[in-house]
């Protein structure tokens, strides 16, 4: 069994599986925990649907540790709702989707991807709107000890938090104006990184605000050892710092996802 530290994102791993097969198959490859990206084609699923995903889940005795808010079409560009105008209504109806399937199987972690910035509406209304739909899911998400996740991403040139700071100054304007507590920011340590960002500095500054972390190794979003970041030295820092959440590992194997895995140690 692997560490108790380590969450496999099926959304990004096991794609060679349908999506319900691959709780099992983490489980299969000795991990214990999972986290998923939006997994419904739709913001809105029927229940038989969320029935099915919830089933796959339990039935694969797997603890699910992280999952996104409905984020629209990623493949084809988009990177969440939240900061989008025309898209703000759906947001809010997906909080009780997303966050019900959370209380149903014990998640405690929920990403809010901010969304990309829109032409014709002013940063600064996005902003404010992000500001308000972040602090309706963190009241929804603390009633049941939940925490909402803010997250800087690469590889998206109209996102607007890309370093830990962008997206601890949107932490702090929706605490400040709600004094909602259940938001905190989403380390990924590819992405920080990615985006030049100085991820030891990071770490130390930002510690007491980091409420999940997930990895990949850069160039390549592939397994740690593929590339260059020093993702050993990193949790490390992290573990210093105090922190001894999920680590959610999001990348895309560089074989298969079975042999992707190496790179644990088994006293890890």
């Amino acid at each position: 069994m692997h560490s108790a530290r380590y969450a496999v994102n099926c959304s990004i791993l096991f794609t060679e599986l349908p999506l319900l097969e691959r709780p099992a198959a983490a489980r299969q490859a000795g991990f214990g925990a999972v986290e998923f990206w939006w997994p419904f084609d739709t913001s809105l699923p029927g229940d038989a649907e969320v029935d099915a995903f919830e089933r796959a889940i339990r039935d694969a005795g797997v603890q699910l540790v992280g999952l996104n808010f409905a984020a629209g079409d990623m493949a084809g560009g988009d990177r969440g709702l939240v900061s989008w105008p025309q898209r703000s209504l759906e947001f809010r109806d997906n909080i009780a989707v997303t966050l019900g399937i959370g209380e149903q199987l014990g998640c405690r972690a929920f990403n809010a991807l901010y969304g990309n910035r829109v032409d014709g509406v002013p940063p600064e209304d996005q902003d404010d709107l992000a500001t308000e739909n972040l602090a309706l899911a963190a009241t929804a998400a603390g009633s049941f000890g939940g925490v909402v996740l803010v997250e800087p991403v690469s590889g998206a040139d109209r996102y607007p938090l890309r370093t830990a700071a962008d997206a601890v100054a949107v932490i702090d304007r929706v605490q400040g104006g709600s004094g909602v507590t259940g938001i905190g920011l989403l380390a990924d340590l590819y992405h920080l990184t990615v985006n030049g960002d100085d991820v030891t500095a990071a770490i130390s500054t930002y510690a007491d605000r980091i409420a999940h972390v997930q990895l990949a190794d850069a160039p390549g979003r592939n397994e740690p050892g593929t590339g260059k970041i020093p993702i050993d030295q990193h949790l490390a820092e992290l573990r210093t710092a105090g922190y001894d959440g999920w680590i959610g590992l999001e990348y895309k194997p560089s074989s298969t996802s079975a042999e992707s895995f190496d790179w644990i140690s088994p006293t890890d």
